[in-house]
């Protein structure tokens, strides 16, 4: 079409908008969202919070709460400040001037959607912004998608899924970083004027760094139990860019796929969708953002996040690359003697001309090693099934080694550069698969889809990644297209995903990447639980798993009991503290059986027990996080609360331990005042030893307004507590 035609179109649609002035409510059970959508003008952002009724929109307005910005800015004309979108058409214009079309709500059994349709006034270029308000839960998220009606292509250089602004105030922001081993560390900052910028370039593991989530208080230092906060996370498994823009008169943030080397051609009558960024309000501060999280993610963001986990015993602290078919036969008879429920052979089952004995050979060539396991998969089911357990397996599918069969057959599947020297990863060898390319799509889907033709009992798998995208080059995409690598691969291994899902919809799936490099709800909707880290030692999973559980429930965290002295940190813990630890999360082990004294499996068989109790409390009840390990009181608290309040888990860590140290009482959250509780010692050293508090019947209201002495209780170096309570009724 001409732009005299669109001139015209434009003229007609403002002539008529003010007949169809609107403001558009999205709310869930706690929240709302107020846009004003006019045909012919700007879509307006008018305010997010507490949830407001249809009546009391006019006092939005009236208390100056009203925004008034666009709910979607876009590069061009009047260019000051951040813009959410900016692009080039074919003609080399680089401004856009979107005006709201139409406006669609519509429900479906997940959620009531709106879609604010935009279109160019002079460009055949259309985009439509969403808001998706998930029922049952305090979520709402939003993203975009555009589509080019211009028979040339035009070129996309922002595209943030999210731009909202916030109300300038004694503004505090919680975010997470960290590096392998120590992934999700939290760290809290007042926002004074200028950027903020959290971002990630990996390309394919993105959160072993800085974490696409984050709170925002508005009113002071972020409290667990009080005050506002909003709160967002980015679903998105590659690179991205979240970034507070903070000035004297306004702040704004934006959040999406990191642009930086990704700029997107758009083809004619293509259709681009930027990832959603999920985001909820809070009046009962940290708190109140992680259970919604947690709730919205059982219900809606894991593989069956509803369904109870297996406790499991993985291979790889136990015997690392030694694996035989003896070896996992005896740690499975072990395990299943400790009454565990599911065995995972870790790295280093496959390979035959190139067998599996480092970390510097044989990926792809995903066949069962000979000289290893003689008697094959099958072997080791036959194992599984004689000592009454079930059987998982790893792998690591998107990768290679120059060092394998695959690299030798088909060089041009690996990601790299042309004309340039090949970058090596792990072990000086380890190579990344294109994606981008669907018959590399269909060697990693037949990956999982060979081992779940012939083994079919395989129940777990867990899925590796220990590599960056280290060589930004294609040898699938054309030349004009190698900017759109990292967004593409995305797009690839989705693919593999979706037909997994489809064909194996009970196949429960890690997703691990050198530990938790993969903890986002961009890759979680696949999988049903994530590895949380590399590093087993229970002292610095307090800290990590706290910073985790901000935004991810406890049936997705896995949480590993592992060896009497850590294999990471070198620390010595007891098995106590190490058991206290990991059943705040999905229980496992990571450990050699055959290492523990009788003493030691006498103990985890108790404690297994005792876990398989209270799981679904802590599997899908309410996170109250009560003390903090980064408030350095000398211990750390958390408890896990049914929604009908009639019974609840409580932890508390000691964290450090000197003589004459005074330990603050703890005060629990979550319970009903009226109740009455028994409290249950659940792991006691000694099993006819329980704890001063076992067994004693306190209210509700005791234990959460004057709390718990825990002076007498904790006091050895790594000492610990795990307490059920249950209503007597």
């Amino acid at each position: 079409m001409k732009a005299k035609h669109y001139l015209l179109l434009a003229i007609s649609i403002l002539s008529s908008g003010s007949l169809w002035a609107k403001d558009y409510l999205i709310s869930t059970p706690n929240t709302s969202l107020l846009l004003t959508a006019t045909p012919g003008e700007k879509s307006k952002f008018q305010y997010y919070g507490s949830r407001i009724t249809e009546k009391e929109i006019q006092g939005i307005y009236d208390s100056g709460l009203a925004f008034g910005t666009e709910s979607y800015p876009v590069f061009g004309l009047n260019t000051a400040g951040e813009r959410a979108m900016a692009v080039t058409h074919a003609d080399g214009n680089m401004s856009l001037d979107l005006v709201v079309e139409e406006v669609n709500q519509y429900q479906t059994d997940e959620a009531e959607t709106t879609e604010i349709r935009m279109k160019d006034l002079v460009y055949p270029f259309v985009l439509k912004q969403y808001f998706k308000a998930y029922k049952g839960t305090d979520i709402i998220s939003t993203w975009v998608e555009v589509e080019n009606n211009h028979r040339k292509p035009i070129t996309l250089y922002r595209f943030a899924s999210a731009f909202l602004p916030v109300h300038r105030g004694d503004n505090w922001m919680t975010h997470f970083h960290g590096f392998w081993g120590a992934e999700c560390t939290m760290e809290e900052e007042k926002l004074t004027n200028g950027q903020k910028v959290i971002s990630n370039k990996d390309g394919l593991v993105n959160t072993e760094s800085d974490h696409p989530s984050f709170m925002l208080s508005m009113d002071g230092k972020p409290q667990e139990a009080h005050g506002h906060v909003l709160a967002g996370t980015l679903a998105w498994t590659s690179n991205y860019l979240i970034k507070m823009d903070v000035h004297n008169t306004r702040f704004n943030f934006s959040a999406g796929i990191n642009e930086e080397n990704s700029h997107y051609t758009l083809e004619y009558k293509e259709v681009f969708t930027t990832p959603e960024f999920a985001m909820t309000y809070s009046t009962t501060g940290k708190g109140g953002v992680s259970r919604a999280f947690h709730r919205w993610a059982r219900r809606y963001k894991l593989h069956q996040g509803n369904v109870p986990h297996d406790i499991l015993l993985n291979s790889w602290e136990g015997v690392y690359f030694k694996v035989n078919q003896e070896g996992m036969d005896r740690m499975m008879e072990a395990f299943s003697d400790m009454g565990g429920e599911l065995f995972v052979m870790d790295d280093g089952w496959f390979g035959n001309k190139y067998p599996r004995n480092g970390g510097n050979s044989s990926l792809g060539d995903w066949e069962v090693c000979k000289e290893k396991l003689p008697q094959g998969i099958e072997g080791l089911l036959q194992s599984a099934k004689k000592h009454n357990i079930k059987f998982g397996i790893w792998i690591e599918p998107e990768m290679s080694n120059t060092k394998s069969e695959l690299f030798e057959n088909h060089p041009d599947w690996i990601m790299r550069v042309k004309n340039r020297p090949l970058s090596t990863g792990r072990g000086g060898t380890q190579v990344v698969l294109d994606l981008t390319n669907p018959e590399v799509q269909d060697f990693v889907f037949g990956v999982v889809d060979n081992l779940m033709t012939k083994h079919p009992e395989i129940a777990y798998m867990k899925w590796d990644d220990n590599s960056c995208l280290m060589d930004y080059g294609s040898q699938y995409l054309p030349k004009e297209k190698q900017s759109h690598l990292y967004i593409d691969y995305q797009k690839g291994l989705i693919n593999v995903l979706k037909r997994i899902r489809a064909k194996y919809p009970d196949l429960v799936l890690q997703a691990c990447a050198g530990g938790g490099g993969r903890v986002n709800y961009g890759l979680l909707p696949y999988f049903n639980e994530f590895w949380t880290s590399d590093d087993t030692d229970a002292l610095q999973r307090i800290y990590m798993q706290w910073g985790v559980s901000s935004f991810y429930p406890a049936v997705a965290m896995a949480a590993h009991v592992s060896a009497d002295r850590n294999h990471q940190t070198g620390r010595t813990i007891p098995l106590k503290f190490r058991f206290d630890v990991a059943m705040s999360g999905r229980l496992g082990m990571e450990i050699q059986p055959k290492d523990m004294s009788d003493a030691d499996k006498a103990y985890a068989k108790r404690a297994i027990a005792a876990y398989k109790d209270i799981r679904n409390v802590v599997q899908f009840g309410d996170l109250y996080r009560l003390a903090s390990p980064y408030d350095n009181t000398g211990v750390a608290s958390l408890m896990y609360v049914t929604p009908e309040k009639e019974r609840a888990v409580f932890y508390v860590y000691k964290t450090s331990h000197f003589i004459n140290m005074i330990l603050p009482k703890v005060c629990m959250d979550g319970l009903d005042p009226q109740k009455m509780y028994r409290l249950k010692d659940l792991t006691p050293l000694k099993e006819d030893k329980p704890c001063g508090l076992h067994g004693k019947v306190i209210s509700g209201k005791i234990l959460m307004e004057e709390g718990i002495v825990l002076q007498k209780l904790l006091k050895n170096e790594y000492s610990s507590l795990a307490l059920e309570l249950e209503e007597v009724k």
